[in-house]
């Protein structure tokens, strides 16, 4: 957490005038629903840096399975959330496709912890978002996006295919959902007390 600018008051103690500012990142592979999630949590209309798909991209970016996919994430998402008066959330949602993973190493910077989405149609597309985090010491939590509340693999199993531990948090659902997402931050919240709390 960075606490803004403070100003000094009788006895000398500062006292802030600005609430503290947390980074969250959303990532994920292409096609994942980082946009989304981001959208659908924001108090405020979120900025996209969206580009609608052309020929230029096809044999370079990979939409098996996504072939309604019309539109990609060339820089960021960006969201809000207000906590309270003292704490203001700022989400980041990472670009999926591999020629733009050069933005992370700046996306990163200051980030407390990350949100990594997941779709078990194409779990391979998480890896590198999941090693991302690791080899930084950055916690994360995981979210299995369950399209239209459609369900096709266990807990287990998406643990297992992602080499995942049990202190990492999993939860599946439709990011889609306001209230999914909301849940989905908690437990990073939660997740990163208890690595702030460990000795």
């Amino acid at each position: 957490m960075v606490f803004a600018d403070s100003e000094p008051v009788a006895g000398g103690v500062r006292v802030s005038t600005a609430p503290a500012a947390v980074k969250i990142l959303v990532a994920g592979g292409f096609g994942v629903g980082k946009t989304t999630l981001v959208g659908a949590v924001s108090e405020v209309a979120p900025l996209h840096t969206e580009e609608y798909l052309t020929v230029a991209s096809e044999g370079v970016d990979d939409v098996g399975g996504l072939e309604e996919k019309t539109t990609t994430t060339v820089a960021m998402d960006f969201g809000r959330i207000t906590v309270n008066p003292q704490l203001v959330v700022y989400l980041f949602g990472t670009p999926g496709q591999e020629r733009f993973w050069f933005m992370w190493n700046d996306l990163v910077n200051g980030a407390l912890g990350a949100i990594v989405l997941a779709d078990t149609r194409r779990l391979e597309s998480s890896f590198a978002s999941i090693d991302f985090f690791e080899s930084r010491g950055i916690p994360f939590v995981i979210g299995v996006n369950c399209f239209h509340g459609h369900v096709d693999r266990r807990e287990q199993e998406v643990r297992d295919a992602l080499s995942l531990g049990s202190e990492v948090p999993l939860m599946m659902g439709d990011m889609r959902r306001k209230e999914v997402g909301r849940d989905l931050l908690l437990a990073l919240v939660e997740h990163l007390i208890e690595v702030m709390a460990a000795p």
